[in-house]
C-alpha cells in the first residue's frame, strides 16, 4: 500500500530528487514547512500522519495557510496536479523553451505548484531556497510565482509572465502580471484575472449577509483532507469561504473571506478596501484592518498599523479614509504594531495577536 512521506530538506535541486523518487515508489509526498523548529516539524507531521498510508493515485498532501490557526492537510492526486498543469500552462501559454523559477516556500501550494507545473509540462526548472531579489534577477527563468512584497523588490519586465497570489495585488501592478484566485484545496490558482482557467467552473450561492459566496468545481480540486473529510458537495462543488460577485465585464471579482467581512451599523466593509485605502497614509509602513465586536455598532473597524518614521494618529487615519470612502469605512479603533502579522504568501493574519510597536514601552492597546 502507497503511504505518505515526507519531504525535510530546504528547497533545490535534492528536493526535486526526492519528491520524484517518493512518486516513482507509488507513494504521496508532505513537503515540511522549513522554517518550523523541530518540535513543530514532529508535531505536523503527526497531524499529518506521516508513514501512514494514503489512496492510490494520491500525490501530495499539502498543510494549508493556517491563517485560521488550525492547518489541515490537503490530499491531491496525480490526476488534480495534471489537470492542474495542463489547465495553467495552457492559460499561459507555456512553449518549450519556457523556464519556471520557483522562489515561494514549496511547504505551501503557491510554491510548490511551480515545481509540479514545470515537471508535468516538461519545461526547464530552477528552485531557489527563498525569495532573493538578486538571484531572481540573474536567473534565465521566463517564469515566475510571487507575491506583490516580492514583485516590488524586482524589475518586472525581467520575465515574460509573472503570476501574482497571496494577498491582493497592487492596482498598478505590471501590464505582463496575473492575479490568481485559488487556495490549497484547488491545488494552485484556478481563475486568472478574473477569469476561470479552462475545465474550472464557477457558482455564486446567495448567503445570509446578502454577499454571494464563491463555489468552484473542477478536475484539479482536491480528493479529500487527510482526516478523511470531503469539503465538497455530491456534486463536486467546493464552498470557498470566499465572497465575491460578476463585475460587468463578466469578470469574477474576490471582495474577501467571508469571516474577515466586517458588518458596522448594518454597513458591510471589506478590510482590503480599507486597507488599500490606509496603505497610501504616508504614517503607515504596514497595515490590517479587521472587526471587533461592539455593543453599540455590532462590530467596529480596527486598523493595526506598522507606522513609519511618525506614527499617525486615529484622526488622521479616519479623514484620510474619510477621503476616499464612505465614513463608515473609516477605523474607529487604532492599534499600532511592531509588525503585521502575515502568512508565508503574505496573507494578514487578522486574527492573530500582534505584537506592540514598542515591547520595551507597549503602546496602549487602541485609541478610539
Amino acid at each position: 500500500m502507497p503511504r505518505l512521506v515526507a519531504i525535510d530538506q530546504p528547497a533545490g535541486p535534492g528536493f526535486l530528487e526526492q519528491l520524484q523518487r517518493i512518486w516513482d515508489d507509488g507513494d504521496a509526498a508532505f513537503p515540511v514547512d522549513q522554517r518550523l523548529p523541530a518540535a513543530a516539524k514532529q508535531a505536523t507531521m503527526a497531524a499529518m500522519r506521516v508513514g501512514e498510508y494514503v489512496e492510490p493515485g494520491d500525490a501530495l498532501v499539502v498543510a494549508t495557510s493556517g491563517s485560521t490557526g488550525v492547518p489541515k492537510g490537503v490530499v491531491l492526486t496525480h490526476d488534480a496536479v495534471a489537470a492542474s498543469a495542463r489547465s495553467t500552462s495552457a492559460r499561459l501559454g507555456v512553449e518549450a523553451d519556457d523556464h519556471w523559477l520557483a522562489c515561494l516556500p514549496l511547504s505551501h501550494v503557491g510554491g510548490l505548484s511551480v515545481v509540479t507545473r514545470a515537471l508535468h509540462s516538461n519545461t526547464e526548472l530552477t528552485i531557489h531556497d527563498g525569495f532573493d531579489a538578486d538571484a531572481a534577477m540573474a536567473s534565465d527563468a521566463t517564469l515566475v510565482s510571487l507575491v506583490s512584497t516580492a514583485l516590488a523588490r524586482i524589475d518586472p519586465g525581467r520575465f515574460r509572465r509573472i503570476l501574482l497570489g497571496g494577498s491582493r495585488p497592487p492596482s498598478d501592478r505590471p501590464t505582463n502580471s496575473v492575479a490568481t484566485y485559488g487556495m490549497t484545496e484547488t491545488g494552485s490558482g484556478v481563475v486568472y484575472d478574473g477569469v476561470p482557467l479552462d475545465d474550472v467552473e464557477i457558482r455564486l450561492v446567495p448567503t445570509e449577509s446578502g454577499v454571494d459566496e464563491i463555489h468552484l468545481r473542477g478536475p484539479m480540486l482536491l480528493r479529500s483532507y487527510r482526516d478523511g473529510s470531503d469539503p465538497k458537495d455530491t456534486d463536486g462543488w467546493l464552498p470557498t469561504g470566499d465572497l465575491g460577485r460578476w463585475l460587468e465585464d463578466g469578470r469574477l471579482h474576490v471582495e474577501g473571506r467571508r469571516g474577515d467581512m466586517i458588518i458596522t451599523g448594518g454597513e458591510n466593509v471589506w478590510p482590503e478596501a480599507v486597507e488599500a485605502i490606509l496603505r497610501t497614509h504616508p504614517g503607515v509602513s504596514d497595515v490590517a484592518v479587521r472587526g471587533r465586536l461592539d455593543t453599540e455598532w455590532g462590530q467596529i473597524v480596527e486598523a493595526l498599523i506598522q507606522p513609519g518614521s511618525v506614527a499617525p494618529t486615529l484622526d488622521e487615519l479616519r479623514n484620510h479614509v474619510k477621503s476616499q470612502a464612505p465614513a463608515f469605512m473609516a477605523p474607529k479603533q487604532l492599534t499600532l504594531v511592531e509588525k503585521v502579522p502575515r502568512t508565508a504568501l503574505g496573507k494578514p493574519m487578522r486574527q492573530a495577536q500582534p505584537s506592540p510597536a514598542d515591547p520595551a514601552t507597549p503602546a496602549p492597546p487602541s485609541m478610539t
